[in-house]
């Protein structure tokens, strides 16, 4: 969902720079940020910074936090990534079962489904609660997958973070990489980059498996 449903990671960026100055963690830079939190379950990333000071209510308390200043930031350019809407259309009208797999919390995903009219396109939604290792565990792909009662090879993932791209392959499914976090050239190994969907075709997407 976040870098490929919308162009939300800037501003997860952002609260994740807030957390750290209150709580005087240092700076946090992008290439950290991009390399090792991008992805990741949020109370994962928590318990890793925080986990020697605080118990698992205090870790709950600072994930509430964080992601309600996102959301306050974030909610008034809150808009789906450039062909999105036309793209799940084409997808569902072909035929194609699709499955939302997010690291977020159920929270953070209403928060993006009850403002772009997109829900109901999916036969799937896995939030980060549903699994016990995340990115780049392939878990949360290989359960979407299951529940789709689809074969891991015959499936595409569509992926911003290095972590998710490395669970993606992990799980034997082809890869799209977009753009929204990283540089085309850093999104490898992917088997297609994109900048946004308004050219992306159900056709260029089976040439993956050919």
């Amino acid at each position: 969902m976040d870098g490929t449903l919308v162009d939300n990671t800037p501003y997860h960026f952002k609260s994740w720079q807030h957390l750290f100055k209150k709580y005087n963690m240092g700076e946090l830079s992008v290439e950290t940020y991009k390399k090792e939190i991008s992805g990741v379950p949020i109370i994962e990333t928590l318990r890793q910074l925080f986990g020697d000071k605080y118990d698992e209510d205090s870790l709950k308390g600072l994930l509430d936090e964080k992601e309600a200043y996102y959301r306050e930031i974030y909610a008034p350019f809150l808009r789906p990534i450039n062909g999105l809407e036309n793209f799940l259309t084409e997808l569902k009208d072909a035929g194609i079962k699709m499955a939302m797999a997010s690291s977020a919390t159920v929270g953070d995903i209403d928060f993006i489904l009850d403002r772009i009219p997109i829900r109901q396109d999916f036969e799937v939604i896995i939030d980060g609660s549903r699994v016990s290792k995340g990115k780049p565990n392939p878990q949360i792909f290989l359960k979407a997958a299951a529940d789709l009662h689809a074969n891991p090879a015959d499936c595409v993932v569509f992926e911003d973070s290095l972590a998710g791209i490395k669970a993606a392959n992990a799980a034997g499914m082809k890869v799209v990489g977009i753009t929204t976090g990283h540089p085309a050239a850093d999104l490898q190994p992917s088997n297609l980059v994109i900048d946004d969907y308004a050219t992306l075709t159900v056709q260029k997407l089976a040439a993956l498996f050919f």
